[in-house]
């Protein structure tokens, strides 16, 4: 419920990169009507008693778009202190979709995303079609954060070549049909168009994620609605079909901003990342709007073999993604021929695959048999030296053997804390990449911004506390053109988050049972959070999440 208040005695860092100033902020309504020296009392006074005072979290990297169906709140980010979320990262989007395309699309989004299928079918409300009724629909049963969404090339393409949109190339006809659905798109609030052309994104059978089975040409037909309204951001997770330098053309084409993704740290190619951020940087210099997405998170995955997605990007491991059954999905990680070529494949490493044969970085996290324990906390490497055995084979007999029970942990990028804090600190860089919403059994970065907070701001001290601030709420607000949120200013929206710098963070993971149908997902706690606005009401306090909040966020469909 809104109400008017006033936050007294804060640290106030504002989100624009200036240093912060103690002072007062008032609220009226959905907007702050005061900053600084606020003068007259207010019938809800809190003395925030030094605590800093900052925008809200915009996390512009999600993938909330079935959860927030079904979970309006989109938790856990808002306790983290998010306000603001863009959905529909990479083209994984479930709008538009036909009815007789919800089936593939959720199976896609298993396998892409690591989305539970069982929680989908019970979870995601389908009472739309195109992407303007999937926008109708959040707005009218209310959303907890600001929602932002981008149009997705994978459902785009579904929308119109059905089951061929994973198999083949586009006619000039679809292409254009397709044209005309990123347009509508656009018309209707779109943040913009996002895609992927990353290896490791695959979808049902093993297939290719639709987006993958563009043309050179398709993909400029797309992007260039963006030039052609003259609004939007193209947001990719690019492959090696789509290198820096092409992506440039683009953005020299179409005068919108692209953003980059995952420009991730692999310690089997350690100087690629930032061969990618100096072909940003020349691209900047010649006015060309490139931004490289990083993250602040060490890239750790929970995993099975059931759904080892740190192997989905290996092409020798494709015939495994294609098992028609379980039983063939079994005999096939058996099979020595399968073994070796994935072996020989691990020998040529590839800076866009997760897995390139750091065995080192991958451990045994939990077993299923007791008399298994003892293999818990230790990696393959050490493992398999001491047994005198492969680290594959080792792996997938120990898997076969406790029915794919086996629970590993991989640690593969993003692990060398130097390289990391180069690509946190780069001019070009976005920080974002939690993916929330996805992923749920591997991982859960929805707190990515206070481990940002503590962990490099407090504790590593690379960067201010009022850069991190601007690069968390100031910075996505301009690159996205999100309207009067990011600040803290007079006439802004009063989406805000209170803290403690000195206990700021986010704890270990744990696993919940709170998706539908009783599934199973890992989160994580916020610590030193203190309180959280959306749109002037509050919905987190230093206990967590207030339950009769309400849904107060909007959803967002003018862009600068």
């Amino acid at each position: 419920m809104k109400s008017d208040f006033l936050i007294r005695n804060a640290l106030i860092v504002d989100g624009t990169g200036a240093p912060p100033f103690l002072g007062s902020v008032r609220v009226s309504g959905e907007r702050i009507a005061e900053v600084g020296e606020c003068a007259g009392p207010s019938k809800i006074e809190i003395d925030a008693d030094g605590l800093v005072l900052a925008p809200g979290i915009i996390d512009s990297h999600t993938h909330f778009d079935a959860q927030i169906t079904w979970d309006p709140i989109a938790t856990p980010s808002p306790g983290h202190g998010v306000t603001t979320v863009l959905i529909g990262n990479c083209g994984f989007t479930i709008a538009p979709c036909k009815p007789e395309n919800r089936d593939k699309t959720m199976r896609n989004l298993v396998r892409v995303e690591g989305m539970s299928l069982k929680a989908m079918e019970a979870g995601i409300n389908w009472e739309f079609e195109s992407f303007s009724d999937y926008l109708e629909l959040l707005e009218a049963k209310g959303v907890g954060p600001n929602v932002g969404t981008f149009v997705g090339h994978s459902s785009i393409r579904t929308h119109v070549l059905g089951d061929d949109a994973s198999l083949r190339s586009a006619t000039e006809d679809e292409v254009e049909a397709m044209r005309c659905l990123v347009d509508e798109a656009m018309a209707a609030g779109a943040v913009g168009f996002s895609t992927s052309t990353s290896p490791s994104h695959n979808g049902a059978d093993g297939n290719p994620m639709p987006s993958r089975l563009a043309t050179e040409r398709e993909l400029k037909a797309l992007v260039g609605v963006l030039g052609a309204r003259g609004k939007g951001v193209f947001m990719l997770t690019k492959g090696s079909s789509t290198p820096v330098p092409f992506l440039e053309t683009l953005a020299e084409e179409i005068k919108r901003p692209v953003v980059i993704a995952a420009l991730l740290h692999n310690s089997t190619d350690p100087e690629g990342v930032f061969r990618d951020f100096e072909c940003i940087e020349a691209a900047r210099s010649r006015n060309n709007l490139l931004w490289g997405q990083v993250s602040c998170c060490p890239l750790s995955t929970e995993f099975t073999l059931r759904a080892p997605y740190p192997f989905e990007g290996i092409a020798a491991w494709k015939p495994a993604m294609q098992a028609a059954s379980d039983e063939d999905y079994r005999q096939l990680l058996r099979d020595q021929t399968f073994r070796d070529s994935v072996r020989a494949e691990l020998t040529r490493p590839a800076a866009v695959r997760l897995f390139n044969g750091e065995w080192d970085k991958l451990k045994v996290l939990e077993v299923s048999r007791p008399s298994h324990q003892h293999l818990e906390g230790q990696s393959l490497a050490s493992l398999a030296k001491s047994s005198g055995q492969d680290p594959l084979d080792l792996m997938l007999d120990l898997a076969l053997e406790e029915d794919l029970e086996t629970t590993f942990l991989s640690v593969l990028l993003n692990a060398d804390e130097a390289a990391v804090s180069k690509l946190l600190t780069h001019e070009y860089s976005a920080i974002a990449l939690s993916d929330a919403g996805a992923h749920l059994t591997f991982f859960c970065d929805a707190g990515f911004g206070l481990y940002l907070l503590g962990h490099w701001v407090r504790d590593r001290k690379i960067m201010s506390l009022e850069q991190a601030i601007y690069r968390l709420t100031g910075q996505p607000s301009q690159i996205y053109g999100i309207v009067e949120r990011g600040y803290i200013k007079q006439g802004a929206f009063a989406d805000l988050m209170l803290f403690d710098p000195a206990t700021v963070g986010r704890s270990p993971a744990r696993r919940v049972s709170d998706l539908p149908a009783g599934e199973r997902r890992l989160t994580t706690d916020p610590l030193g959070v203190h309180g959280v606005w959306v749109n002037g009401t509050r919905i987190v306090d230093e206990g967590g999440l207030i339950g009769d909040a309400g849904r107060p966020g909007q959803v967002l469909r003018h862009f600068h």
